[in-house]
């Protein structure tokens, strides 16, 4: 289906996406679910080790963006009959297709971290 079939089906479902980045940022958009996908790039993981890799995410945040990533199809829960209960996140085959642009994301913030982190230092200084 091409870009503009989908846009008509969106609009006959009450949503719409006006340009194929829009619909991207639907799925991945915030400030957690990118590097919370790229966690899971590396294999399955249970929600301790997520905020262990995301130290400054809150639980109930944590909660939300998984809920909405698993609701958008892009991860897989998988709860193991277990006492305590074990419960796995892992990509879905959907969510494997994110994988090329989390890695260029990846590239992209080594190569231009430190100009990065000197802008919004610049930018500190002079809000001070």
């Amino acid at each position: 289906m091409d870009y503009k079939g989908l846009n008509r089906m969106c609009h006959d479902y009450g949503f719409s996406y006006s340009c194929p980045v829009e619909a991207t940022i639907a799925v991945i958009g915030g400030k957690w679910k990118c590097v919370i996908l790229f966690h899971l790039c590396d294999g399955k993981k249970r929600f301790s080790q997520l905020q262990r890799f995301l130290p400054e995410i809150t639980q109930r945040m944590l909660t939300l963006q998984l809920r909405e990533l698993e609701a958008d199809g892009v991860i897989s829960r998988t709860v193991y009959a277990e006492v305590p209960p074990r419960v796995e996140y892992a990509l879905t085959e959907f969510g494997e297709s994110l994988r090329p642009i989390l890695f260029l994301m990846r590239d992209w913030g080594q190569e231009y971290r430190d100009t990065i982190v000197d802008t919004k230092t610049r930018q500190a200084s002079q809000a001070n």
